[in-house]
């Protein structure tokens, strides 16, 4: 069950983070797993029997290149689009070319990769792109980011329909915060891991291999009927209020009254 054997899968941001988490994961269920990304994971791709190529995913050539390469020796059956980055500013103080930044990296990326891989896709084929939790629920100093990743959800929306008939899924995932080099980098890192962890009533941040684990469930034969489709993975969060927050509110409020 959920084999990916047979498979040429091609995962961008392979580097670190939820792109190396997956990855891993695709190659041990069977995938010939190309990784991508501006830094080098020709290490990890040796390790994986895979292929690495240097990729900056802000570029449409080479975006196209990458697919192109990736599908020299037959196609490509699944593709990740897991590259991004963040920033944090108040709506105040955003500036353009941090807007611009966030839309060229996290959403031309994807739309560079929905463009290309349609050519080396045969039914069957699976696009997954990484969202985030920002796209539908509002962060504080977060706007640029969640706009680039509101986007995401659109696209994958979009290209469901279109590529529909030629029998290839597109889906995305909206994580929360997840565990990742990324976010411990972040200035604000450790705050919003505990807001995480607070939000949710599973009362956990989310792991890599959280999302890793989702997105080879998206992409396995097994789920021929799911396209066009954000899914969250955020502990519970959306679901309400945690038990957790309630408590803190609560003590807030008791030490406000004394």
């Amino acid at each position: 069950m959920f084999s990916l054997a047979g498979k040429t899968a091609v995962v961008t941001g392979a580097a670190s983070g939820i792109g190396e988490a997956t990855a891993v994961r695709f190659a041990s269920a069977g995938a010939r797993v190309v990784l991508a990304d501006r830094t080098d994971a020709s290490v990890l791709a040796k390790e994986l029997g895979g292929t690495y190529v240097r990729t900056d995913v802000s570029d449409e050539s080479s975006v196209a290149g990458l697919l192109q390469q990736a599908a020299d020796d037959g196609r490509v059956d699944i593709l990740v689009n897991s590259a991004g980055i963040t920033t944090e500013a108040a709506l105040p103080e955003v500036e353009t070319a941090d807007f611009d930044r966030m839309i060229n990296t996290n959403t031309h990326s994807v739309l560079f990769a929905l463009k290309h891989a349609v050519r080396y896709m045969a039914d069957g084929g699976v696009i997954l792109n990484v969202a985030s939790l920002a796209a539908y629920v509002g962060l504080p100093t977060y706007a640029s980011y969640a706009a680039s990743k509101a986007a995401v959800v659109s696209l994958t929306q979009v290209a469901a329909i279109e590529y529909g008939p030629l029998g290839i899924r597109v889906n995305c995932v909206c994580p929360t915060s997840v565990d990742t080099p990324m976010l411990r980098a972040q200035p604000g890192g450790e705050l919003e891991a505990a807001l995480a962890r607070t939000a949710a009533p599973l009362g956990r941040i989310c792991a890599a291999e959280d999302v890793a684990a989702l997105l080879h469930f998206l992409a396995a034969d097994d789920c021929p009927q799911i396209s066009g489709q954000a899914i969250a993975i955020d502990g519970g969060a959306t679901a309400g209020f945690s038990i957790g927050l309630l408590d803190r509110l609560a003590a807030s409020a008791d030490l406000a009254l004394t």
